[in-house]
């Protein structure tokens, strides 16, 4: 596509309040269709998956904000109309949640029965000495009143956490909850991904996670804690997803936040590859100029741990690529 739509304004890549107006995007694809194949009749199969492109990460204003998320944003819209023809398919993440869950300061209470503020990293010897405890007001919502079960589940939890090498639980401010405006995708991705699928006649797929209270859910393909301390399955892997993935000839992935539901999606997505076949691993492209990782000055920065897990990818054979590189020009494609 040799320029972008009249109605895209780069401006637009923090505006908290900015909606596509999909009628306009209609009528502005409309006009573009007769230089476009439909989606279904591409040899070869072009999908991009969107990790958690939503508002609460992307904008300043948001709950989580990610820094450098709108630059992120402005660099994907802008690659969606550039590979307008290319990409076949286009997939989104939604980050999903509810007010009462692990990462969230309802959750938790210290000795003195206050909530826990956001930010607050806890490990699981807070938790087996009682520094921090879970909620009692929340059992009846998230294990039937079980507390004894509760407490014994949150040790568990993280203890499990540290002994997989994932992150410490960390609580985490309030984003992503259904239904409210944080939820949505920012507002230039989405009108470009609208833009795709009324140009190439092609499905737009959203894909929810992270609704289960008593687990983190960075991965699309799975959560970081599936079974309790005392074998109760709490989520199951979503194979459809993975399979679904991999049926593609390319797989380009984009989104928020490299460090952790960008790095741990693509490294489960690597485990998989690695058991079903290790040369699957040739047609997944990460797209470094479209994904930030979390810094919250003063508490945390995981910037160099979004950095290490790249280049781990990188060294098992996944293609690190810039956006403004055409996809026909990136290594071992063959469109």
């Amino acid at each position: 596509m040799s320029k972008f739509p009249t109605f895209y304004d780069d401006a637009k890549g923090d505006d908290w309040n900015y909606n596509p107006d999909t009628a306009e995007v209609r009528v502005a694809a409309m006009g573009e269709r007769a230089n476009f194949k439909p989606a279904q009749g591409d040899k070869k199969i072009v999908s991009l998956l969107g990790i958690d492109v939503q508002l609460d990460f992307c904008c300043s204003k948001g709950g989580l904000f990610v820094a450098g998320a709108p630059d992120d944003s402005v660099r994907l819209t802008e690659f969606i109309y550039r590979e307008l023809g290319t990409i076949t398919r286009m997939f989104f993440t939604m980050d999903t949640h509810l007010p009462v869950q692990i990462f969230f300061s309802m959750f938790w209470v210290d000795d003195d029965d206050n909530e826990i503020e956001p930010n607050t990293l806890i490990s699981a010897d807070d938790v087996r000495k009682g520094k921090i405890k879970p909620n009692p007001a929340v059992a009846k919502d998230v294990c039937g009143g079980d507390y004894a079960w509760l407490q014994r589940y949150a040790i568990h939890y993280c203890e499990t956490l540290e002994r997989r090498g994932r992150y410490q639980l960390m609580v985490w401010p309030y984003h992503c909850l259904l239904g409210t405006r944080g939820h949505s995708i920012v507002g230039i991705v989405q009108e470009a991904a609208l833009y795709h699928s009324f140009v190439r006649r092609a499905q737009l797929w959203p894909e929810v996670k992270g609704g289960q209270p008593l687990t983190e859910n960075y991965s699309v393909f799975g959560a970081e804690v599936t079974v309790s301390h005392d074998g109760r399955p709490i989520q199951q892997k979503n194979d459809r997803f993975i399979n679904t993935l991999l049926k593609s000839d390319v797989v380009i992935i984009a989104g928020q936040a490299k460090s952790h539901c960008v790095a741990w999606t693509i490294a489960d997505l690597l485990d998989e590859i690695k058991a079903k076949d290790p040369l699957l691993v040739e047609k997944v492209y990460l797209l470094e100029d479209c994904t930030s990782s979390v810094v919250i000055p003063g508490v945390v920065d995981f910037a160099q741990q979004g950095n290490e897990a790249f280049d781990r990818f990188a060294s098992d054979g996944m293609h690190v690529v810039k956006s403004t590189d055409p996809i026909a020009d990136w290594p071992d494609v063959k469109l």
